[in-house]
């Protein structure tokens, strides 16, 4: 570290000042056995921007009811899916590689001056260690960038929240910035849209039907203000206007309901059971509110929502896969910083 310029001999060093764009998402087990998966259910359910509850009614139902089961059938789901090389799970392998494609293209725009990294809401690599790696590199400026294309309190919030809470434990705080929802980003929709023309043209037949399947939120959400619903509805309406469909070959589904409360929907598991029971007996899946492939992609949509259709009586049922590390997905997602990082490089 070089010490400032005029600064006294006893000066603090300090690193000359940068930019970081700090990329974040859901989080992962560090493993699929029983306590790696129950430490991250633990803090994946206890935030309340995920499970709202009075903490004196939710916590005692978590930690001795729900704690005690759920982390053995999360495990199994995340092992059928589990990216044994590397020994983690397909959204931190994703996510690393995003990373890596991302921090190229800022490297090019701009040398070193621009620092990136990623974080996990949930689990490791925590957003407090991020801000705090990026602090001791000499960052004092974050572009904190959630990658939901849809804003949802529990998901793009709950990231924000973390991420201010480490400012208050800081003595000197980063500027920081945060980007908003993108769903309706041209080049996000176009990327999006290009990934069904490739999978539609790669099936061995045609689908009758494009399920475009969410993540599903509580209905109450909704009522109280959430526009997550909202940008859903319209993120299908702007891919199938991009792909000069007719309302008759796409449709709006949201999965992983979770507890006894009315969700909106309709739900994914059941409607692709509906569709064939109605005649449909090939469609394709998409996943768009997430940015990276993960257990709700690949097991619960190519797994669990998958049987639902073939025990309905569907025959083709293909899934394509979330922009990942696509081209067109790390130059939409680059384009997104550029225009947010304004004034600052």
């Amino acid at each position: 570290m070089d010490r400032l310029e005029f600064a006294p001999k006893d000066h603090v060093s300090q690193l000359p000042a940068k930019v970081g764009v700090l990329l974040a998402n859901l989080g992962t087990p560090d493993a699929t056995t029983y306590w790696p998966m129950r430490r991250y259910l633990s803090e994946f359910l206890s935030d309340q921007r995920v499970i709202d509850a009075p903490k004196w009614k939710w916590q005692p139902i978590l930690q001795l009811i729900v704690l005690t089961r759920r982390p053995f059938a999360s495990g199994k789901a995340y092992a059928s899916i589990w990216n044994n090389d590397a020994n983690e799970s397909p959204l931190l392998t994703i996510t690393k590689a995003q990373t890596t494609a991302i921090a190229a293209r800022m490297a090019d725009l701009h040398g070193d001056d621009v620092l990136v990294d990623f974080c996990m809401r949930y689990g490791n690599p925590s957003v407090d260690s991020a801000i705090r790696r990026m602090k001791d590199q000499g960052v004092e400026r974050i572009l904190f960038f959630p990658l939901y294309p849809q804003y949802a309190a529990p998901t793009t919030a709950t990231a924000n929240d973390h991420a201010f809470r480490t400012l208050m434990k800081l003595k000197w705080q980063p500027a920081i910035r945060t980007v908003p929802a993108y769903f309706d980003n041209p080049a996000y929709v176009k990327a999006l849209a290009d990934s069904v023309r490739e999978g539609y043209a790669a099936a061995k037949t045609k689908p009758e039907k494009l399920v475009v399947s969410y993540h599903g939120v509580p209905e109450r959400y909704l009522l109280e203000g959430d526009p997550y619903y909202c940008q859903c509805i319209k993120s299908t309406r702007l891919l199938r206007e991009e792909l000069g469909w007719d309302e008759t070959q796409i449709v709006s589904a949201f999965q992983s309901k979770f507890g006894p409360t009315k969700w909106v929907g309709p739900a994914t598991v059941d409607h692709v059971a509906e569709l064939a029971k109605s005649g449909v007996k090939n469609i394709a899946v998409i996943a768009p509110a997430f940015s990276a492939d993960c257990i709700e992609t690949l097991e619960e949509i190519n797994e669990e929502i998958r049987k639902s259709f073939e025990a309905a009586g569907g025959e083709e049922f293909s899934y394509f896969p979330c922009l990942n590390t696509r081209k067109d997905h790390i130059d939409a997602l680059t384009g997104i910083i550029e225009n947010e990082l304004s004034g600052w490089v």
